[in-house]
């Protein structure tokens, strides 16, 4: 079996539990990569690896499972690289309990030890894709958590005309708008207002963040639905971002958002779920009175 190894920044505090993962991987006879720009902040560590740098060299490698290390941030990063490869990802926290990366670090081993016995399940995240008239992020122009348009700097509120399919829907006069995927619904759409979407579900949610008329709440549509965007205001460019990834956009460019081709599979141990990890995460059931 292979394995490619990926993180963003490494913490001091991380590197007994990066080498408890190196030491399962080897014990459990795996072969096994890690990303170069996280190698080179790593100390030397019990175990000799080899790096990768780019989603070709990863495609040549052609592992079995992806490990992040870090948090949900850390996943997001990681799925420009896999692209279209689909590769089931293995969320490893070493940080705060994520949505995504919900696998504690006091699990590697039994993580390993499931994945190996094939004691888990893998759940296709349904993603987002851009088309615009003028390329924008490149070939990275898909989202597993959301797109947002917004207002540049403190400019004032700008207005977003959206159709469906074509269709007028709704003229936004807010300080932007939220288009997020299932997976996105509880991120920056949860924080504005928007509601918890089931990852198996197949829908988008449109939310308003700081709309000017109250009357205004957040839209879930089916993910079979085209979203274009026309964006009236005062400045001449705009905000616009792909989960982490930003560019600036000019008023006159032309957005559309659909389903995108590919997904982001993910790893879901047994005794796993998505109710378990939002009950944990949200404390749903807890009282402090008691």
């Amino acid at each position: 079996m292979k394995a490619f190894i990926f993180g963003q920044k490494w913490k001091e505090v991380d590197t007994p539990h990066i080498n408890k993962l190196l030491e399962k991987l080897v014990s459990a006879e795996f072969e096994f990569k890690v990303y170069d720009k996280y190698a080179e902040q790593l100390p030397k560590l019990t175990i000799n690896f080899d790096t990768l740098s780019s989603h070709e060299e990863l495609r040549f490698f052609n592992p079995d499972v992806i490990i992040t290390l870090g948090g949900d941030g850390t996943i997001l990063s990681a799925v420009p690289l896999i692209r279209e490869m689909e590769t089931p990802i293995m969320g490893l926290n070493l940080g705060r309990l994520g949505f995504l990366a919900s696998i504690e670090q006091e699990r590697i081993d039994k993580a390993i030890n499931d994945y190996v016995a094939g004691r888990y399940t893998v759940i296709k995240r349904a993603m987002l894709k851009i088309i615009s008239n003028l390329k924008v992020f490149g070939n990275d122009n898909f989202a597993l958590n959301d797109f947002t348009l917004l207002k540049r700097d403190n400019s004032s509120m700008i207005v977003l005309h959206t159709f469906i399919d074509g269709e007028f829907l709704n003229s936004y006069w807010a300080d932007g708008l939220i288009v997020s995927t299932p997976t996105g619904s509880t991120g920056y759409s949860l924080s504005c207002g928007g509601p918890i979407v089931f990852p198996s579900s197949d829908n988008f949610v449109l939310t308003p963040v700081a709309p000017h008329n109250l009357n205004v709440r957040p839209v879930v549509i089916s993910g079979k639905h085209e979203i274009t965007f026309k964006i009236e205001g005062r400045a001449d460019n705009y905000l616009c971002s792909m989960d982490s990834r930003y560019a600036v956009i000019r008023a006159d460019q032309e957005i559309k958002l659909k389903k995108n081709d590919f997904s982001t599979n993910l790893i879901c141990l047994e005794g796993d779920n998505f109710m378990k990890t939002i009950r944990n995460k949200l404390n749903w059931g807890l009282d402090k009175r008691n």
